[in-house]
């Protein structure tokens, strides 16, 4: 793993929303690695760097709105010299409650613009993602659909902030782990992770 990519919206707009839930894991990545992002025109992107010798790891922030993600994967990619499996998407998903994690080496968009622009400009389902939950607006398929893009682009509530740090923490322990011991003996660690409010 070389490069990882969180996914989210620019902008002030889409600050701290669900959707950008990626954004804000790889943030903490850098945040903890000591470093910031900078802009990368040639990226479509914003780009940090942590890590020494075999542990750098480059972050990626790409500014090309989520349904154009892929864009900015691609041309990352290609500028390092990079393959897909180098690769870890760190991607928002509404299919898991709140405090679930859900690591694969490839897989379907499934319903996700991000991850359905990633697999475009890539060519390929083959390279890793950290699904992180975000739960869904309803439970009827019907109301869940009316109200999902509402869902997406609403920001977290007060009362979720201490599960979202939980699963932040985990994150950014998990790519740790990923780099040490590798996807699968992560994957089941980060696969069985289940934090819940008002639980450490």
């Amino acid at each position: 793993m070389k490069l990882v990519v969180g996914l989210g919206n620019p902008g002030p707009k889409y600050l701290a929303t669900r959707h950008n839930v990626g954004f804000m894991a790889a943030e903490r990545l850098a945040a903890e690695g000591g470093t910031g992002f900078r802009q990368q025109s040639k990226l479509h992107g914003l780009l940090a760097e942590v890590g020494e010798g075999e542990r750098r790891l480059r972050l990626l922030m790409p500014q090309t709105f989520m349904n154009d993600s892929g864009r900015s994967i691609r041309a990352a990619l290609d500028w390092f010299g990079l393959q897909p499996t180098e690769l870890l998407v760190l991607v928002d998903d509404m299919d898991l409650p709140l405090g679930r994690l859900r690591l694969r080496a490839s897989g379907s968009a499934g319903g996700h613009n991000g991850l359905r622009s990633t697999i475009s400009h890539l060519g390929t389902e083959a390279f890793p993602r950290l699904r992180i939950g975000i739960g869904a607006p309803a439970t009827d398929p019907a109301e869940r659909k009316a109200r999902t893009i509402g869902h997406v682009l609403g920001r977290f509530s007060s009362a979720e902030q201490p599960l979202l740090n939980d699963v932040l923490a985990e994150v950014e322990a998990g790519v740790g782990l990923i780099q040490r011991l590798g996807l699968e003996r992560a994957g089941n660690r980060l696969n069985g992770f289940r934090a819940q409010a008002g639980v450490a």
